[in-house]
């Protein structure tokens, strides 16, 4: 790209540089620099060196252009942001409030070029039958290393040189006086590293399933708007077992056979490895996965062949969405409901609004699918925005498992304190009988902070909020207080139940550890497996626990939410959740919702294959609407019941919401910090229809001495939400508060 100057964004996450500094481009570089690359730059009244990207080139001086310092030199091996990415990274700025660095951070999941790798091999240049000859010549001399290499070679060839400086246990020494003899070749090339699972090429070979009338309805429908240009938006709801997958891949194979390419989003790592081994039975070398577990040198890799054309499909996580794809066709998000989909850091952006825009830019298909679809995504598809498809049935037209709701209420009336009700105890002792398998999901490792009655199963909640309080026990004194972590409203802690006087009011306290202990007790032939987030610290980890199970070496899972997420056993016939009131009274407006997917997704592990299933859910509530349309799948009332309660409390998607959080490092500052923006707020926009909660000390007050404070504002229009935003910035800039002590966050999907 030519011209004479260099407008560049410089690698600093701060608000006072965010914006452009233009330099000149010297002659040297005259030609060769491009939009996105990454330069090295004098910058300051030192001149230090630091790394900046280019934004624009252009021939017009914003400055005295003697006074403009020069670029001095292109990042070697920096990677180059494509034109897309930077005007997506503008698109999060602007849309989710952070520094312009940060959000070309976030689309640069990669943000240096790795060397590749060098494979060498060792190639025989004289016959076997020679090859062979010298074998014997080399043994006779007790030359053993020499023989055993040219005995290997006299029948295959071409050896890798791990292999034979390992398993041979030849010595390089070996090797050069060999080659040195004329015998040998050692050959070097530059190869990708290999992200795929080692045996993934050793599976059996993809065999293609005739698709339902259903499931081709919709493959046909989005292929249809494709091939005559119209590019939208699609939801697939369909029930746990139905195929969904099925249809992502019939339609990624039809993008691709149209000379387009995919990404496939999946909300956990722990379902890399049988999404993988799934897609890569159908579609070979041409699919590749990005995730966190990778190492800089594979995601580089990665990266590259994306970048090269040299693959077709990209799975992974969120940071997936950012693969360099020319000719992007489809995304697809699986299980689009999932809260892991949106950043947790700045800037805080959801993978389906970007995906969204994404799609736009790139002029591609978005697909949606999940057996529990977030509120947001079928509010808009029952508003006509986007094209909603249902699968009411499952594949092998198996039926969904039995459902039973335990009252853990009664359990406690009949003298049952245990985990476990006497209806999952008994099952899982048949399951054991009968060489079936378990999985046993609790639905939050270590213990949530809402306080219930085991007795009549009364929950304390907040009046103005209806959320569940939260229970803070002070460290030093035995003093326990209830706290609405959305409105701050509080009151001391309670030893008896305000609804039947009982004194089985407390916190729930379970975690993975304890019921797995438990079950060593209770059943001690049963071969028990833990998958949470202490066993899966490693990087193979979640593959292997998973394989395990999935060959039969278990008879029990226990775990958190990652093991009822989009996985498939065909010997799991009982699904046993121990606590569904983890999530039931989580303090969050979502609660209801992510306790109805849990338990929805949590049964579908059930009865798979041809084995019937059954699920049995365990809880103190019943009859709350969550889990009576879990239990019966229900997914139509359950969304009627929610939009409901949404709309009476003007929660998203019927009203939007924005957290804006407040960080000091004095506990006083902070609280005059929170209190003046929201007192600006009030009255600057109090009568626009805005609903201001807090401010209040954050559900965490205090992170590495960094004191946090919260407040919440409502509005029907989100653009209303990012102008009071913007004000409140210029508020931040004149006051001379650091930007970095506010963080704006649009429909949060956590309890601050």
């Amino acid at each position: 790209m030519t011209g004479r100057f260099a407008n560049i964004i410089v690698d600093i996450s701060h608000e006072k540089v965010d914006r452009f500094f233009q330099y000149r481009i010297p002659e040297a570089l005259m030609g060769h620099l491009d939009v996105g690359m990454a330069v090295m730059i004098p910058f300051g009244m030192g001149n230090k060196q630091i790394k900046g990207y280019v934004m624009e080139i252009t021939d017009r001086a914003e400055y005295d252009e003697h006074k403009l310092k020069a670029v001095d030199s292109i990042v070697k091996d920096g990677i180059t942001a494509q034109s897309d990415s930077i005007k997506l990274a503008w698109w999060i700025r602007e849309n989710y409030g952070s520094t312009m660095i940060a959000a070309l951070k976030t689309v640069l999941p990669v943000k240096k070029k790795l060397k590749q790798v060098v494979r060498r091999t060792i190639v025989c240049k004289v016959d076997a039958k020679t090859a062979a000859a010298k074998a014997d010549e080399f043994a006779k001399k007790h030359q053993s290393a020499k023989a055993r290499l040219m005995q290997e070679l006299a029948s295959q060839s071409v050896l890798p040189h791990t292999l034979v400086t390992g398993k041979c246990n030849v010595t390089n020494k070996t090797i050069q006086a060999l080659e040195k003899a004329g015998l040998i070749e050692v050959q070097a090339e530059d190869t990708y590293r290999k992200v795929l699972p080692e045996n993934i090429a050793d599976l059996e070979g993809w065999k293609k399933k005739r698709l339902s009338d259903h499931q081709n309805a919709i493959v046909d429908s989005i292929m249809q708007d494709f091939k005559s240009g119209v590019r939208g938006t699609y939801l697939v709801h369909g029930v746990t077992g139905s195929g969904k997958t099925e249809v992502y891949m019939e339609l990624i194979e039809q993008v691709i056979n149209e000379g387009r390419q995919a990404i496939m989003l999946i909300p956990e790592i722990a379902l890399t490895y049988q999404t993988l081994v799934r897609f890569y039975r159908r579609f070979g070398e041409r699919v590749s996965v990005m995730n966190s577990r990778l190492s800089a040198g594979e995601r580089s890799d990665q990266y590259e062949r994306a970048a090269q054309g040299d693959i077709d499909i990209m799975i992974g996580p969120r940071s997936a969405l950012f693969t360099p794809f020319e000719r992007l066709g489809l995304v697809i998000i699986d299980e689009e409901h999932e809260s892991s989909y949106k950043s947790e850091s700045m800037p805080k952006y959801h993978a389906r609004e970007v995906a969204g825009e994404l799609c736009r830019m790139k002029n591609a298909s978005l697909l949606l699918g999940s057996a529990t679809p977030s509120i947001e995504s079928y509010f808009r598809a029952k508003k006509g925005e986007i094209k909603l498809f249902t699968l009411n049935e499952r594949l092998a037209g198996g039926q969904l498992p039995s459902v039973y709701v335990e009252d853990l209420r009664s359990e406690l009336k009949s003298g049952n304190r245990s985990i476990f009700s006497r209806r999952l105890y008994g099952l899982i002792k048949d399951r054991l009988e009968k060489g079936e398998q378990t999985i046993l999901f609790i639905n939050r490792r270590g213990y949530a902070g809402f306080v219930s009655c085991r007795a009549c199963g009364h929950v304390m909640k907040c009046p103005h909020c209806d959320v569940s309080l939260s229970e803070h026990t002070e460290r030093y004194r035995n003093v326990s207080r209830l706290i609405c972590h959305y409105c701050g409203y509080m009151i001391p802690g309670v030893t008896n139940c305000p609804q039947c006087g009982s004194k089985y009011i407390l916190g729930f306290r379970a975690g993975t550890q304890q019921i797995e202990e438990l079950l060593h007790k209770e059943f001690p032939a049963a071969r028990v497996l833990r998958m949470d987030a202490d066993t899966t610290r490693n990087k193979d980890s979640y593959e292997q626990i998973l394989s395990q199970f999935a060959c039969g070496e278990a008879d029990i899972l226990v775990g958190t939410q990652m093991i009822v997420k989009g996985h498939d056993f065909a010997k799991v016939t009982l699904v046993g959740i121990l606590a569904a009131d983890m999530s039931l009274h989580a303090g969050d407006y979502r609660a209801g919702e992510r306790t109805f997917q849990l338990l929805t997704q949590a049964a579908g592990r059930a009865g798979r294959s041809a084995l019937p299933g059954e699920v049995v859910i365990q809880t103190y509530q019943p009859a709350h609407y969550a889990v009576v349309h879990a239990a019966n799948q229900d997914y139509e009332h359950f969304y009627a019941e929610e939009i409901a309660y949404r709309e009476l409390m003007m929660y998203p998607p019927v009203a939007h919401m924005m957290a804006v959080l407040v960080l000091a490092d004095d506990e006083r500052a902070g609280a005059v910090q929170a209190g003046t923006l929201a007192e600006q707020v009030k009255q600057q926009f109090g009568d626009q229809g805005f609903v201001i909660i807090g401010p209040t000390e954050a559900c965490i007050g205090k992170i590495k001495d960094i004191y946090r404070y919260i407040f919440y504002i409502k509005h029907r229009e989100c653009q209303m939400l990012t102008t009071v935003r913007d004000t409140l910035e210029q508020t931040i800039q004149k006051m001379q508060w650091s930007a970095d002590s506010v963080q704006f966050d649009f429909d949060p999907m956590m309890n601050y």
